[in-house]
């Protein structure tokens, strides 16, 4: 039964989000059910393609990824894929009428992180778009289920929020990019000039970004706003957390907020929701 085969498929996007992020995950859970599975689609498809670029050190990644992108395409246009992440993410971009041009720029993005180890401001803005402002972009489709008006008033708050998540990453990652895998993201600058004052700068970015994207949150589709809201105070308090540790801290140690701490946010997520004040 095809049923099943798409059931299957979508399982298998649900159970990678699940072992690749805690946080994401539980975001998707606070969700409303129509939305949930197409989230985890995106995800699934997103977290794939990450893996090829990251971690598969061992193999031909320039070869597997052109591959990936071609299989993508085939599944989108024909509607099936014996890829079950493939199967259930051209579900998703079929149904939504995802635009294209945002999965081009995310497979070119994943292509920069084949070729280039550093970047300028124009490069580090091209990156931050393709890698994560069009994920934001791709569920924004999903949350406004064809509202096309609703959409484009919130792809700018959208943007900035994927943009803040990113660069929350790049911050704590710093140390591990480099030493794994030789990427300094942040623009004109090198593991030997990283000091407070670059540090703060990059945090007044990324603080701009996230209250810029908040103002996105609370205009979402109520089915949409505490699952977003979840990720987004999740992703705040790693960033208060980052902000709190010195600039030789973080090139020594990876920087996580613990599952306990998360269930504590979760819990005034949850209380902040119900009394409408979010």
């Amino acid at each position: 039964m095809k049923e099943l085969f798409d059931q299957v498929s979508m399982r298998c996007s649900q159970i990678t989000t699940n072992a690749y992020s805690t946080s994401f995950s539980l975001g998707i859970k606070m969700l409303d059910k129509k939305l949930r599975n197409p989230i985890y689609s995106i995800y699934g498809f997103v977290r794939f393609t990450d893996e090829i670029v990251d971690t598969f050190h061992d193999y031909d990644k320039k070869k597997l990824l052109t591959s990936f992108t071609k299989d993508t395409y085939q599944a989108i246009e024909e509607k099936i894929s014996l890829n079950p992440i493939l199967q259930s993410f051209q579900h998703v971009v079929n149904q939504y009428n995802i635009d294209h041009q945002l999965i081009d720029s995310f497979f070119h993005s994943m292509e920069l992180d084949l070729e280039q180890s550093s970047y300028d401001k124009k490069g580090y803005d091209e990156y931050i778009y393709g890698s994560a402002e069009v994920i934001g972009l791709m569920c924004l489709q999903v949350f406004c289920e064809g509202d096309r008006q609703q959409y484009d008033s919130l792809k700018s708050p959208a943007r900035s929020l994927g943009s803040a998540f990113q660069k929350i990453n790049f911050l704590r990652d710093f140390n591990d990019d480099y030493q794994g895998m030789g990427r300094l993201y942040f623009p004109n600058i090198k593991m030997d000039n990283f000091s407070e004052t670059i540090k703060k700068e990059i945090e007044a970015d990324i603080r701009n970004d996230f209250e810029l994207g908040f103002q996105g949150i609370k205009r979402l589709p109520k089915s949409a706003k505490f699952g977003v809201y979840v990720a987004y105070i999740y992703y705040l308090s790693l960033f208060r957390k980052v902000t709190r540790k010195s600039a030789n801290e973080i090139l020594s140690a990876r920087i996580r907020v613990s599952n306990l701490r998360k269930l504590s946010l979760l819990f005034g997520a949850f209380i902040r929701h119900r009394l409408n004040l979010i």
